[in-house]
């Protein structure tokens, strides 16, 4: 998934996005409140994790002005131990869930799930392509029940092209889905992973067609 984290304390911040890529998301991050509005309505996410007290835009402005475009990004807020208010508001102004500061990151890592878990029910958990089911909750990929061992970059190549079937996805866009918004990273780099993934997914009807210079795209034999 493509999380975005909006959190003023940067170590706070980092530690989150440090934890999510490390389980195979792309974790965008962001301080500042108006900065984080402008950067959701170009952008986009999966789901965002949201301080509520941000310099600039609050994060109840964030959330209020994400249900009013009819954005459904699912939403877990970040709250002091002692603000019951917020958490009220925050709920109150369309944020799916809350997490009390200080928490541990197993407690958020799970409230992550969840809350994939229940966007699933919406768009459907599990697609099929070729003949793999990608598990977009568990981002596991298995043929005839049997669990692919597909490494977390090459799997969040794969999930990003699921996720454009058909259509030609930039380099660049395979960059801020694997590394994050911002990413130092060359566009070369992308390139050994969409390499070794092309390999692995060959036996299974799919195919990624480079379109030199522009980016890739995934096909099957369906």
């Amino acid at each position: 998934m493509r999380i975005v984290i909006i959190e003023d304390n940067q170590t706070l911040a980092n530690a989150i996005a440090y934890r999510l890529r490390d389980k195979g998301h792309a974790a965008d991050v962001l301080h500042d409140g108006d900065e984080a509005h402008a950067f959701l309505k170009s952008e986009g996410a999966d789901l965002i994790v949201l301080d509520i007290n941000l310099p600039g835009r609050s994060g109840l402005d964030i959330v209020r002005a994400l249900r009013q475009r009819q954005d459904s990004t699912p939403v877990l807020l970040l709250t002091s131990l002692n603000e019951t208010q917020d958490r009220v508001a925050g709920l109150d102004a369309g944020a799916d869930d809350y997490l009390a500061k200080p928490f541990d990151m197993a407690e958020l890592e799970a409230r992550i799930r969840a809350l994939s878990r229940r966007r699933q029910l919406e768009f459907g958990e599990t697609q099929t392509v070729g003949a793999i089911q990608f598990n977009r909750s568990s981002r596991q990929v298995t043929v005839d029940g049997r669990i692919l061992d597909i490494p977390r970059r090459e799997l969040a190549v794969l999930e990003c092209l699921i996720e454009r079937r058909g259509r030609l996805v930039p380099k660049s866009q395979l960059i801020d889905h694997v590394y994050g918004v911002g990413a130092n990273v060359e566009d070369s780099a992308i390139e050994p992973h969409v390499s070794r993934l092309r390999r692995r997914v060959s036996d299974y009807q799919i195919g990624i067609k480079t379109a030199r210079g522009l980016g890739y795209m995934l096909t099957t034999d369906e």
